[in-house]
């Protein structure tokens, strides 16, 4: 499974990612309409906040967040683990090893193949969030777009690493799911999916800063609403991206492990 057969095979795997989504498209419309929590909270929210502002926070400024919340986490989830903690389980992933793809190759391509329908919920959502909000509720500087671009991706690497490692302890544990029911509970909280980062107290808001939860969320609704300024969010993409190295190196050293377990176990 060498890296140049990944890579030319990568064509190949996305459009087949793309035709595995639209052929569950019922499936990722429920994963779609989990992930709207955002909107719930943009509703709690613009109430709290109806007789006074709530730090930074009036409702025109709940609103542009939780919409770019929703717009973010459309752009950067991933859900690769359940499909490996099946294929581990039940030992399908053998058939996957015989191919001269890598499969994590496989399954990342899997994940990029589905964007083009969350697209379709997305790009509604931002005209929305910017006819409601007003064109004031997202930055204008150029320079923030493009840091945006890139901590999107960030965001969507760091997911997919989570997903991965996740993924690979289904190698040592029974399920990798409460595992990532785990993590999941930390994401939500401290993210910025459910409380804008910036809303917690100093002690814990440092320590979020040093965690991988807000860069996989936070820190793109930061930059689209304009929350930093250029040079802070190009020092919080480092931190974004030594997160996502971390992710690879854990990834890459529980892969190695497993297969040698699954290979042991006749897998």
């Amino acid at each position: 499974m060498s890296v140049r057969n990944s890579v030319r095979a990568l064509p190949t795997l996305l459009r087949i990612g793309v035709y595995d989504a639209i052929a569950y498209r019922g499936e990722m419309l429920i994963w779609m309409l989990a992930t709207t929590m955002p909107l719930v909270m943009l509703a709690l929210w613009s109430a709290v906040a109806r007789d006074a502002p709530v730090g930074r926070y009036g409702q025109p400024q709940f609103v542009a967040y939780f919409l770019a919340a929703f717009i973010v986490r459309q752009l950067t989830g991933a859900w690769v683990f359940y499909v490996m903690n099946f294929e581990i389980r039940d030992g399908s992933l053998s058939m996957r090893l015989l191919r001269p793809v890598h499969p994590l190759a496989a399954y990342a391509a899997d994940a990029i193949g589905s964007m083009p329908l969350r697209l379709v919920v997305a790009i509604p959502v931002a005209v929305l969030a910017l006819v409601w909000a007003g064109p004031n509720s997202v930055t204008h500087d150029p320079r923030l777009w493009a840091l945006w671009v890139v901590s999107v991706a960030g965001a969507w690497l760091l997911s997919l690493c989570v997903n991965f490692a996740v993924g690979c302890t289904a190698f040592f544990a029974e399920s990798s799911m409460k595992i990532m029911d785990a993590w999941l509970v930390f994401y939500f909280v401290l993210s910025g999916y459910v409380v804008p980062v910036d809303l917690f107290p100093p002690g814990l808001r440092a320590a979020v800063d040093w965690m991988p939860f807000r860069y996989q969320l936070g820190l793109p609704i930061e930059i689209m609403t304009g929350a930093l300024s250029p040079g802070e969010a190009l020092a919080l993409l480092g931190r974004q991206f030594a997160w996502v190295g971390i992710g690879m190196g854990v990834t890459a050293l529980l892969w190695q492990k497993g297969l040698q377990r699954f290979a042991a176990y006749g897998g």
